[in-house]
């Protein structure tokens, strides 16, 4: 049987950045999957916080040089790749000096959350497809961690549904507590907008917020997990809502992997 290919999508890992439980959960996660037997592959944005020299970033040529469309605007991807050599993991950043340049995540020196965020994330999603379309490997699984990979599922569901790369792939996508009180413009649907996406399936973002990204990262994914038992009443709410495809998580479960190895394995089927 060939091995399970799982690709994890999230805004940090250790040990390149953490502002989030986020960062430890996915440097663990794909570290026990590969132990298993899985074939990992992981995908964060190269924000500026980190330190290409000392954590050995370096540009992956072969797979640079595609614009990504956010809005009417097109904006080069950069593709950069390092390895984690205690678990043997690589891990490859997305980039862009528009949005990815700034010595903060989120948030600007003066604690304002960035207006460009929906389109940083926008990006992010859109990046982390095609760059695993150059790649020619074709995940099994994508597991999307937290708000910044929410449009992910959407894109497999619609623009993707028939690409060769993603026509099987089943998508995974895990809820933290990190909402933010950000509202952002209304343009945020035509900025989302790609290739057989229409207005009803972005439905969900109208209301351009925190809770807009999880609406529309949990309508869409084939599994939605909560990562966090402290939830806020509104997120929870939404997670009540949904149907049978939704799995409560704490990490310290004793059988927090084999829980995640057998989700995978019934979803690749």
């Amino acid at each position: 049987m060939s091995k399970l290919r799982i690709l994890y999508v999230a805004s940090e890992i250790n040990p390149f950045l953490q502002i989030t439980e986020v960062a430890d959960y996915v440097r663990k996660l794909p570290q026990a999957m590969q132990e298993r037997g899985m074939e990992i592959r992981i995908l964060v944005p190269r924000f500026g916080l980190i330190n290409e020299r000392k954590n050995r970033l370096h540009e992956v040529v072969r797979l640079s040089g595609i614009n990504i469309s956010v809005g009417d605007d097109e904006k080069p991807l950069i593709i950069k790749v390092a390895s984690i050599p205690s678990a043997k993991l690589q891990v490859y950043f997305i980039d862009n000096e528009d949005y990815f340049h700034r010595k903060s995540v989120f948030l600007d020196k003066d604690n304002n959350f960035f207006d460009d965020n929906d389109e940083r994330a926008i990006f992010f999603c859109k990046g982390v497809l095609e760059t695993v379309k150059k790649l020619g490997w074709a995940p099994d699984v994508v597991h999307c961690n937290d708000w910044m990979t929410a449009l992910i599922p959407l894109y497999l569901k619609t623009t993707y549904k028939n690409d060769p790369m993603f026509k099987d792939t089943k998508c995974v996508f895990t809820v933290y507590n990190n909402a933010f009180n950000y509202k952002f413009e209304d343009g945020i649907l035509d900025k989302a907008k790609a290739m057989d996406v229409s207005d009803e399936a972005l439905a969900h973002l109208r209301s351009a917020d925190f809770e807009g990204f999880i609406k529309i990262g949990c309508a869409y994914a084939d599994a939605v997990v909560k990562a966090d038992d402290d939830f806020s009443e509104s997120l929870n709410r939404i997670f009540d809502e949904l149907p049978e495809r939704k799995l409560e998580l704490v990490e310290e479960d004793e059988n927090f992997t084999d829980t995640y190895y057998n989700l995978y394995n019934e979803l690749a089927g």
